[in-house]
């Protein structure tokens, strides 16, 4: 058996100690992998090149991706599609395991239909990804957002500020709502609590009118322009108001213990699932024990995670 493995889409922390595992399994059974630069980029200019146990030594602690990432909306076309199962097959490349998000699954939906093995392993810090509890990255990025929103909360309080903070996450609250609770946020907003600017801007003013010192507010991406939001608050409640946008520092850094067991475990059951057969699946995590799905399931059904927004309630 030959295996290959790519990493695509956004970047996470703890993509490389997934790469690692990949590659250390695969040589433990004395399978032949290789490693695909830059995601499905790669895969169709066929820059697939054979990996050894150095070639992934000292990085488990290193951020970001060694394989490189790069987006490719043409792999939507079917002929896009198959030159990338041509180089492989020409390399005589049995299975490959893609690291990424939904996108990346798409793409290797669209491999599986071609009849091309596959075995996706999630990593993206939105934690968006449908049957999997947690996401490789989820909490590197939630540990980024913590330190950077407690910085924040030092000079809110000696300045007496209401501070607005955006927190990426794309469509999904959980990095949010996950930082609002880990820093004691008063306010937190996202897709899924919906964006009601009179009713905090009421909720600041009450506060204010409490005598609270300093608020701290934190939004999701794509919900509303914080620069905005903050100078309404400024405007209306007599609260000195600030905007921070944390934006890519989120994805970066040193992924946590928690995403370097997560990636380590993952990696390893990708190999063994494709090792006994399976295809068309993904790993999925509840906490740090390790299952799987299928892919279609994984893009489509929708599993109810813990739902957090009741604690906040409670706590602010």
């Amino acid at each position: 058996m030959k295996i290959a493995l790519l990493t695509s889409g956004g970047d996470a922390p703890g993509m490389n100690a997934a790469i690692r595992a990949v590659v250390r399994t695969c040589i433990y059974h004395d399978i032949e992998v290789y490693g695909v630069r830059d995601g499905y980029r790669g895969l169709v200019d066929g820059d697939i090149k054979q990996l050894y146990s150095f070639d992934v030594g000292q990085m488990i602690d290193r951020g970001g991706t060694i394989l490189g990432s790069a987006r490719l909306d043409s792999f939507k076309e079917e002929k896009v599609v198959a030159k990338a199962v041509k180089n492989l097959r020409e390399r005589n490349i049995d299975a490959l395991i893609t690291i990424g998000g939904d996108g990346t699954f798409k793409g290797a939906m669209a491999l599986e239909k071609q009849g091309f093995k596959t075995i996706g392993i999630p990593a993206t810090i939105d934690n968006d990804i449908n049957g999997s509890e947690y996401t490789i990255g989820f909490f590197s990025a939630l540990d980024t957002s913590m330190e950077a929103i407690d910085k924040l909360r030092d000079t809110s309080f000696s300045h007496q500020r209401c501070t607005v903070v955006e927190v990426m996450g794309r469509d999904c609250g959980d990095l949010s709502i996950y930082s609002g609770i880990a820093c004691g946020a008063e306010i937190v907003v996202t897709s899924e609590t919906g964006y009601n600017e009179s009713a905090i801007l009421k909720r600041v003013q009450k506060a204010k009118n409490q005598g609270k010192r300093h608020l701290i507010i934190v939004v999701a991406e794509h919900i509303t322009d914080v620069k905005e939001l903050a100078g309404k608050i400024q405007e209306n409640t007599g609260y000195d108001a600030r905007a921070t946008v944390l934006g890519y520092i989120q994805r970066g850094g040193s992924p946590s213990a928690f995403d370097r067991v997560l990636a380590s475990k993952m990696g390893i059951r990708a190999v063994e699932l494709l090792k006994e057969g399976h295809h068309g699946l993904a790993t999925v995590s509840r906490g740090l024990h390790v299952d799987s799905m299928t892919l279609s399931d994984v893009l489509t059904k929708e599993i109810n995670k813990p739902d957090l927004y009741e604690s906040l309630q409670k706590l602010r």
